[in-house]
């Protein structure tokens, strides 16, 4: 299915995966129209086209007659909200459940031809993480209204604006020490951004991906530790990596999350459930490789941005094969 001059909606367009999204949408000659709920913070995104090519619009997941707004005149949609931690009227249960099913609703009442939900591996509706169980409820009211909708599964998501290596290359930078939660092992698979990106774009463009349930991880399985570790050598940095148990954070986390901080809190109680499980591709599941598209390794990607962090700033220099 070709998407030039087809006009998709992106919920959530200009976050982290939501920019790749657009960029890609772009890329293949799409009209694009992105829903946020602060359209000036997406001013960055109009570049990535030519003039007109893409339109930024006032939508809140939580609230239907904007998606119904956004979603008006639409050929295709793709959601890619989500929170990790919750705040205000921003709940798990308002963004990734209502919102996400209200989008499915409203697409298929509007007569949308596809719709790409991202979800997120570890999508578990007896899960103790409040995270997970909202985001298998999103997945259940996807399905519910638009049964024909792709689903993606993303492992860790780590790219340039990411919220995991770039957060602990962070707190290595001011501590001597870096927790692992009950000991880093939890066994993780992260996926590059783009690799998500192209993975909605296959979505969108494949008859057989309709219906379909897609996990998406890296080329590499890693526990935590060695996530850690890795994290370390790219930016030249020696720290104690410290076994904690994640009963024992759990007083600390709540403290921080109740407290009005000027900064982000580096984890969350709900993050610390979470962490309990791997997150892995499951034994069976479609993947990347039923898209068409090979992952890329994470040393590779990680050298491109984490090299801030390095002292005085650091140099990347490509390697050319």
């Amino acid at each position: 299915m070709l998407l030039r001059n087809k006009l998709v909606t992106v919920f959530g367009g200009s976050g982290f995966i939501g920019r790749y999204v657009v960029q890609k949408l772009v890329e293949q000659g799409a009209r694009v129209r992105v829903a946020i709920r602060r359209p000036d913070e997406g001013l960055f995104l109009k570049t990535m086209g030519v003039v007109g090519q893409i339109e930024l619009v006032q939508a809140n997941i939580r609230v239907p007659r904007s998606i119904a707004a956004a979603l008006k005149g639409a050929d295709m949609a793709v959601n890619c909200v989500g929170i990790l931690a919750q705040g205000g009227k921003q709940s798990f249960q308002a963004v990734q459940a209502f919102g996400a099913e209200a989008v499915a609703k409203l697409a298929a009442d509007a007569g949308l031809a596809r719709l790409v939900h991202v979800s997120a591996i570890g999508a578990d509706a007896d899960s103790t993480s409040g995270y997970a169980r909202s985001k298998a409820a999103g997945e259940a009211g996807v399905l519910k209204h638009f049964p024909s909708a792709t689903i993606l599964r993303p492992s860790v998501v780590f790219g340039p604006e990411d919220d995991f290596f770039n957060r602990f290359a962070t707190m290595a930078a001011f501590s001597p020490v870096l927790p692992l939660i009950d000991g880093g092992h939890t066994r993780m698979q992260p996926v590059y951004v783009g690799d998500v990106a192209e993975a909605v774009l296959g979505a969108l463009t494949n008859p057989a991906a309709a219906g379909q349930v897609y996990e998406l991880g890296g080329p590499q399985v890693y526990s935590f530790k060695e996530l850690m570790q890795l994290t370390l050598a790219q930016i030249g940095k020696a720290r104690l990596l410290l076994p904690v148990p994640g009963m024992a954070l759990k007083p600390l986390a709540f403290m921080l999350e109740i407290l009005p901080l000027p900064f982000q809190v580096p984890i969350t109680r709900d993050q610390i459930e979470l962490l309990k499980t791997d997150n892995v591709v499951a034994e069976g599941a479609k993947t990347l490789a039923d898209l068409g598209i090979k992952p890329r390794a994470t040393e590779a990607v990680l050298e491109t941005y984490l090299y801030r962090f390095r002292r005085g700033g650091g140099k990347f220099t490509p390697r050319f094969s």
